[in-house]
């Protein structure tokens, strides 16, 4: 049985893996064109393509998988099965259509909850306990094809978007192994999503980005989880960007300092210390412990706020 893999970043490759060591007869992978990365814009291939190619495996990156020309290209490789995770394009019908056993898709969150791009960072931005992953059939929709299996994979204080990426990558191909002989020999069963308890995961934008200190200690805790190792958040020193990488859970005893709330405007900050630099907040205080100002490299807050720049009653906004 021909298998086609779709997927782009770092958590697609535990699958892709997954099926040439269970020696699946994956005939092609198809993946987003390279992109330029760093400073000097170097053209750098998809986590998916170099694992791809690390297997010997031939690689399709059409810039739009609708495109005709794009669909009678992967037609030739006369699919029977098309696997996807986080490929990042939707498919279009023609695709959908192409194998007899139809398309599933390992996606990162617990369906129908958080549909669409970002399910990882909206499920910590948002502050839920646990998360998942779904494999689901494909439908036109986004993300609203039946639920063949889940898996449920808490979400600690200590979890970024980072280290849920890999449990989450980590859980979607041992779901997918568990499918796959039912999957090749059409004996599935699914369920249909129940749309009235769907939400959606829309990508981040800069705005998702930005610390509103007006919010409580433990939402802004969550956001600058929810934003790391990608692009972190940040808020504004001296008209210049002020990025934040962590900070203290709010609930743990190291984290707490003079938590003065509705006492000093939200944005001020508190103290400068061993734990960092305490800021107050709308509900609380939170300690940043690892930040980034303009034009320097990820430091600890510590050794920032050891150099005196940052002073005791500066308003970050």
């Amino acid at each position: 049985m021909n298998i086609v893999f779709m997927g782009t970043p770092d958590f697609a490759v535990p699958s892709l893996d997954m099926l040439i060591a269970e020696g699946y007869n994956v005939v092609g992978v198809v993946t987003q064109p390279d992109k330029p990365q760093g400073r000097k814009k170097v053209l750098t291939p998809t986590p998916v393509k170099a694992a791809a190619e690390r297997h010997g495996l031939p690689v399709f990156q059409p810039v739009k998988l609708r495109n005709p020309e794009a669909v009678a290209r992967l037609a030739e490789w006369k699919p029977d099965l098309i696997v996807t995770a986080a490929f990042g394009q939707i498919l279009p019908k023609a695709v959908l259509d192409m194998p007899v056993r139809g398309c599933v898709n390992v996606h990162g969150s617990l369906l129908p909850k958080y549909r669409g791009g970002a399910p990882i960072q909206r499920s910590i931005i948002n502050g839920e306990p646990v998360t998942g992953v779904t494999l689901m059939y494909m439908a036109e929709g986004l993300d609203t094809g039946d639920m063949i299996s889940r898996v449920e994979v808490p979400i600690t204080d200590e979890d970024t978007s980072g280290s849920m990426f890999i449990k989450l990558s980590e859980a979607g191909s041992k779901l997918l192994q568990e499918e796959m002989p039912r999957l090749i020999a059409g004996e599935t069963t699914a369920v249909p999503q129940d749309d009235a308890e769907a939400s959606y995961a829309r990508n981040l934008t800069r705005d998702d980005e930005k610390l509103d200190w007006s919010r409580s200690s433990r939402e802004l805790f969550n956001q600058i989880r929810g934003l790391v190792p990608f692009s972190g958040a940040f808020t504004m020193w001296d008209d210049q960007v002020f990025k934040v990488w962590a900070a203290t859970n709010p609930n743990h005893p190291d984290a707490q300092g003079t938590s003065q709330t509705g006492q000093t405007e939200p944005g001020t900050v508190l103290q400068l210390g061993a734990n960092g630099i305490e800021v107050s907040t709308g509900s609380g205080s939170l300690w940043l412990t690892e930040v980034q100002p303009a034009g320097k490299k990820v430091m600890k807050a510590a050794d920032f706020g050891r150099g005196g720049t940052l002073k005791p009653g500066t308003v970050l906004r």
